[in-house]
């Protein structure tokens, strides 16, 4: 198992400094930052305060005088009661920003997922996109609704204990301040081990994300080639490897507190020692030796949870660059500045000119090499050929999921380069050979292309596509939830669900990716009906290997690696005994039998 930290190409955590990449996200709610900082600024004057009055109370109790001292303690109460009261406004404010904050990096990270193109998902794996989406989000809430609001009130009280010790006593002070350099330089060294350590970490638990969800999409496949084992060997290798870099990471961290708190608290001891001596002398009083062992404690406290600190914000540091990266995430397909519109209503004609392309994560071979066609709007155009020649290339690049390396494809005469994906789309219906059924209802996954669709029109089309009646027999019929990926469905029903899907689509353009090939002989003559009565007045491509489909298109584009060797209608690609006879003979067998 390779190790991820080595074999993505991304920068290392070198810097907390990568934090403000979320200011962007803060922004907007500068109003609720600000009122956060008040309360923080409130609390830890408060704090400070506090040991002004215990210094008090002690001299009065070591002078024998008493006449202030109900006030002292009144005043001590009510301190106390503005810490409360502080303390509970800047965890309200602080931690709803931070949910705030984070719900909108998850929308922004989701937004811009999901309109990437495939391209970019052949280079990164989606469970490894699902990570950076929770766990790494996970990690920014902590820091931004809990840690940052921890630190800067650990900084102000370590500052301003700072400053007080110096009032209460110099000496004491320019003693404790020798020991800062001891402190400062095990937090440096241990801090940069920590960083890489943090950022591997989060690599592994990525890792192991997309490993697991690889896995558990292909739940079947896995138990029928009893490679269940070898699946928990894989995952339980990714997981311990995690394990062992937190293990790691959490053992550098404790080595680094246990150096950080017994240099602070023995250092404090030595000089509370030298205060010892001073009051014994009467070069200070008992109060100001107090107030000065208070200060000392509240500089120690805030030393020791900066340290601790620090390693959550060194992971919320990589766990932002990891954030940023996808945010910054570049696609290989870009919408244009200025796109011009697709005509309404759309003709659907289509040109491919010269078009050459090869898939990003195949660089090798050629998907399409030189090819050049036209569909005249209203024409049914069958793509045969043997696995691999481009027949669904031409699909994903008309739906530009891709963009040719060279050459032009249009639609209504414009380059859909020139238009907004979104824009040109929206004339497209699809019906992909792997139908993509949606955890909800039957109506919903129906209704997904066209979400104004009344009930009426759901229901007609799933009749049009030889769907309704097995979806009426379902326990709660079209709203009964179809489950991940429709599992309460059988391989024909899911494709006849997507074909209702495109035939509710009601587009100009109709794309159908082996369509009919999860269904039995009746299912099929009945969606080939549907998709007869579909096509009229419609340009609709084929990608089929059943014969029952290919003869009734008005034309026939034989594809072999990557070119189209030839051209015709049935009859006469038949009568040319070439490779269309050959598949013909080959693949069709069963559809001449049943025609």
């Amino acid at each position: 198992m390779s190790d991820p930290a080595k074999t993505e190409d991304r920068p290392k955590s070198r810097r907390i400094g990568a934090l403000r990449t979320l200011w962007p996200f803060v922004m907007p709610y500068r109003a609720m930052l600000a009122a956060a900082l008040a309360a923080l600024l409130a609390t830890a004057a408060v704090a400070l305060a506090l040991p002004l009055a215990v210094r008090r109370v002690v001299d009065e109790f070591a002078a024998g005088t008493f006449e202030l001292l109900n006030a002292y303690f009144a005043a001590a109460l009510g301190l106390a009661a503005l810490l409360a009261a502080g303390t509970g406004l800047r965890y309200y404010l602080v931690t709803r920003l931070g949910e705030r904050v984070v719900a909108d990096i998850r929308k922004a990270l989701f937004a811009r997922m999901i309109a990437m193109s495939p391209s970019f998902f052949e280079r990164l794996m989606t469970g490894e996109v699902l990570s950076r989406i929770t766990t790494d989000t996970t990690l920014i809430l902590s820091v931004i609704g809990s840690s940052v609001s921890i630190a800067l009130r650990n900084s102000l009280l370590l500052v301003g204990g700072l400053a007080l010790l110096l009032l209460t006593s110099p000496k004491l002070t320019g003693l404790v301040l020798l020991l800062v350099p001891a402190v400062i330089v095990p937090i440096v060294l241990l801090g940069r081990r920590l960083r890489r350590l943090s950022r591997e970490n989060q690599d592994w638990i990525a890792q192991s994300s997309g490993n697991a969800s690889e896995a558990l999409g292909a739940a079947q496949t896995v138990q029928a080639f009893t490679h269940v084992e070898e699946s928990r060997g894989l995952f339980d290798g990714v997981t311990e490897s995690s394990f062992d870099v937190a293990r790691r990471r959490v053992a550098t961290r404790a080595v680094m507190t246990v150096i950080v708190i017994f240099l602070v608290f023995a250092g404090i001891v030595g000089v509370l020692w030298i205060g010892a001596q001073d009051v014994r002398t009467q070069t200070m009083t008992p109060g100001e030796l107090v107030q000065f062992v208070i200060y000392a404690v509240i500089v120690a406290g805030s030393v020791g949870a900066l340290t601790e600190i620090w390693g959550e914000l060194q992971r919320a540091a990589g766990a932002s660059e990891r954030v940023a990266e996808l945010l910054a995430a570049t696609d290989t397909v870009q919408d244009p500045p200025e796109p011009r519109p697709l005509p309404r209503p759309a003709h659907g004609a289509i040109g491919f000119e010269d078009v050459h392309f090869r898939y990003p994560a195949r660089r090798e071979a050629p998907a399409l090499d030189g090819v050049s066609l036209r569909v005249a709007p209203g024409e049914t155009v069958a793509l045969v050929g043997p696995s691999g020649a481009g027949k669904t290339t031409i699909i994903q690049l008309l739906l530009r999921f891709y963009d040719p390396e060279s050459g032009r494809i249009t639609l209504d005469g414009i380059d859909l380069r020139e238009m907004a994906r979104d824009d040109f789309r929206r004339a497209i219906a699809l019906v992909p050979q792997d139908p993509v059924i949606f955890a909800a209802s039957a109506r919903d996954n129906i209704r997904f292309g066209r979400p104004d669709a009344t009930d009426a029109e759901v229901a007609a089309a799933a009749r049009a596509a030889a769907a309704h009646d097995f979806l009426a027999a379902l326990p709660e019929g079209l709203d009964t939830q179809l489950g991940e990926r429709g599992v309460m469905l059988s391989g024909g029903q899911r494709q006849r669900v997507a074909i209702a899907r495109a035939i509710l689509r009601d587009a100009p353009v109709l794309l159908l990716d082996e369509a009919t090939s999860a269904l039995d002989a009746e299912s099929e003559r009945a969606v080939q009906h549907a998709v007869a009565e579909l096509s009229q007045g419609r340009t609709t491509l084929i990608v089929a290997h059943r014969l029952a489909t290919v003869k009734r298109a008005d034309r026939i584009l034989v594809f072999e690696a990557g070119r189209i060797i030839a051209e015709g209608t049935h009859d006469a690609l038949v009568r040319q005994d070439g490779l269309y006879a050959r598949l013909a003979r080959l693949q069709f067998t069963d559809g001449i039998a049943a025609e």
